[in-house]
Formats: structure tokens, sequence, C-alpha cells
């Protein structure tokens, strides 16, 4: 287990750590910070269309064969992304770099979820996802005091080296026979035809989104309208990485023990979250406070992972990286919200005003999808 949330781990710094550093790379390469936001839009969008295609070209792999492939190409995209000598590349290597994400997580939260016991599969799915918000705490406030300290191509070199420290790991740990039974490209297009698959992900694409319309441009709401100096942005990341991971373990006990109704609850947590958000910038502390709670908003992830594994039948490894493209298009779609907010001059704290109209919409489709399950079993049990 501690392999599979080392992965998570990696990709999680490779993925958030450029949030702190959007001014750095903007003075780096000449271009305007929502420009530079955009490259955090690139790497969602990879997710997004990297997560079906890998699922269903490693479908016939073993579970570690699925983990070592993904590994090994989210190292060379951060490698290639350090590397890049403009902007255009940057943005095309960032893209790429997102391909693997999704599948990775997929996998291993499958693999995880079948060595636990059926009451404990959110559990065991929160630990793997536990180390995407240990990385929000850790990997990604050093990440970007490495960037401001020495050069931001020095945070994607360090997620670069991550990745090929996790790789030997699980290659040296991570039996080579797993109870994985393969399964064929067709077989996992299945997914696609799921009404209650399309639900599910509606849900994560769209409630998501809010807390990446705020975090996405943490850098500038910190430090204009909360006055933080840009030396305690580090911490601020740290406090966002702190909720993350009192998020991801609530929102793993809570799937256990009633699944449905957690993904509702949660949704409302964010609507709150986010509309309490601007207040706590009147000063520098109460700031560190709620960038701590916007990331409480992770602990939607499990129960959505969970209720995809439910829901999928026979095509699990497609749906539940299908998750995290929902997860990372909720990233492109918050991201785009705030830059057109911030370029629209509107404030700065308008990004969270207008981003609380995603777990809204979330909400709103949960409800729908609730109901829905309600009418079927009514059905069935009549």
């Amino acid at each position: 287990m501690f392999g599979l949330a080392l992965g998570t781990f990696g990709i999680g710094t490779g993925e958030f750590s450029i949030m702190g550093l959007l001014p750095n790379v903007a003075h780096g390469l000449r271009i305007s910070v929502p420009q530079a936001g955009d490259l955090i839009g690139a790497y969602a969008l990879g997710v997004v269309v990297g997560a079906p295609l890998f699922a269903i070209l490693v479908s016939r792999l073993s579970r570690r064969g699925q983990l070592l492939l993904l590994l090994s190409w989210f190292a060379l995209g951060n490698l290639a992304s350090m590397l890049a000598p403009n902007y255009a590349t940057l943005l095309l290597f960032r893209f790429l770099s997102g391909f693997p994400h999704g599948a990775y997580f997929g996998a291993a939260a499958l693999l995880a979820a079948s060595l636990a016991q059926p009451h404990q599969r959110g559990e065991a799915v929160g630990r793997v996802i536990l180390g995407l918000t240990i990385a929000s705490l850790f990997g990604n406030p050093l990440a970007t005091w490495l960037g401001q300290e020495m050069n931001w191509r020095y945070a994607f070199g360090s997620v670069a080296a991550i990745a090929v420290a996790t790789l030997v790991w699980l290659h040296i740990f991570l039996p080579r026979r797993d109870d994985h039974s393969a399964s064929s490209p067709m077989r996992e297009l299945g997914a696609l035809g799921n009404a209650r698959v399309w639900l599910t992900l509606g849900i994560g694409a769209i409630g998501f989104g809010g807390m990446f319309a705020v975090i996405s441009y943490v850098a500038p709401v910190l430090t204009t309208l909360a006055q933080m100096p840009p030396a305690w942005l580090p911490f601020a990341l740290a406090a966002f990485g702190g909720g993350m991971i009192a998020g991801n373990l609530a929102g793993g006990w809570a799937a256990d023990r009633a699944l449905m109704p957690s993904i509702g609850a949660i949704l409302v947590w964010d609507i709150l979250v986010l509309l309490v958000f601007p207040f706590s910038l009147n000063h520098v502390l109460t700031a560190f406070v709620g960038t701590f709670l916007i990331g409480s908003n992770m602990a939607l992830v499990a129960p959505l992972q969970l209720r995809l594994m439910d829901v999928a039948a026979d095509a699990q490894t497609l749906a539940a990286s299908l998750n995290h493209s929902a997860f990372n298009l909720a990233n492109a779609l918050g991201a785009f919200l705030g830059g057109w907010v911030i370029s629209s001059r509107h404030g700065l704290q308008d990004t969270a005003y207008f981003g609380a109209l995603l777990p809204l919409g979330g909400l709103l489709l949960f409800a729908y999808a609730y109901l829905h399950e309600r009418r079927v079993h009514a059905r069935r049990a009549a």
C-alpha cells in the first residue's frame, strides 16, 4: 500500500506544485499569470484525454505492469517539462504529463479495494488517495519553495525524481502476480453505455471544480487580498494540503457508512466553504484557515471513486480511470472560470463566489441521480 500511495504522492506533487509558482513561471517565460494558469488546465485536459485512452490500452496487462508503465510515462513527461525551452512546448509537455494520471489512480484504487474487506473499501481507496493529499501538505510546498529559491524548472525535476523512485520501489516490492484477470478493450468500453457511470462522472466534473477556481490562483489571491508575504505561500499550501488530508480521510470514512448521502453532504459543504472563503482574507492568519477549508473539498474523491466501482460492473478499469478524468475536467473548468473572473476585472475574491456555482451544479445533478436510484430500487422492490 505504501508504494501505491508513494505513486499518488508524486503525481499529486506534479499536478499541484505549479499553482504556487504561477508568478515565477509567468516571469520566466514572459507571459501573463492567466496564461501561466493555462498550464494547470493543460495538465488537467491531459488527464481527461489520457485516462480512458490508457485504461483501454493497458487493460490486458497485470496491475503491476499497468502501474510501472504509467509511472514511466509520468517521469518522462515531467523531465521534458523541466527542459521545455518556451511556453508552447511546456504547454504540450504538461498536457502529455497528465495522460497516465487517471489510469494510475484507477489501477491503484482497484488494487487497494481488492485487498480490503468489503466494509473497508472506502478507507482502502482513501489510503491510496492519501498520497495525493500528503503531496499537498509536503510535496507541493517543498516544490514551491524549491522553485522560488532556485528556479521553477527544478519543481518539475523533483517530480520526475519522485516518479523514478516510486518506479523502482514498485518494481522491487510489488508482486509479479496479482489477482487481476485481464480485461479487454471492448469490455472496458461497456462502461460508456452505463448511465449511472455518466451521472457519477458528471457530479465530479462539475461539483469538484469550485475548489480549483480558487486554488489555481491562490498565490495572487493570498498575496494581494490577505497581504500574505510571498515567503509564506509554501505554508499556506501546506494548510491546503492539511485540509485535503482531513477531507480525504473523512470522505473515505463516510463512504463506508452511507455512500450516496455522503456525496450530497460533501457537495453542500463545498458550497458553504467557497461562500465563506472570501471573508477569511481579511487577515493573514484567518486566510490560513480558509485555505485549509478549501482543501477539505477533497472529501468528494473517495466516495465518487467507490460509487464508480459499484456501478461499473465488469468495466472497472475504465470507470475508475474516468473518475480522475472527471476531476481533472473539474480542474480545467475551475481554472478557466477563475482566470475568466480575473481577466474580466472582477475582484480576486469573486473567484470563490463564482466557483460556488460549480458544486451547486454538482449538487443538482446528484439530486437527480439519487432520486433516480431510489425510484429504480422502489420498482425492483415492488
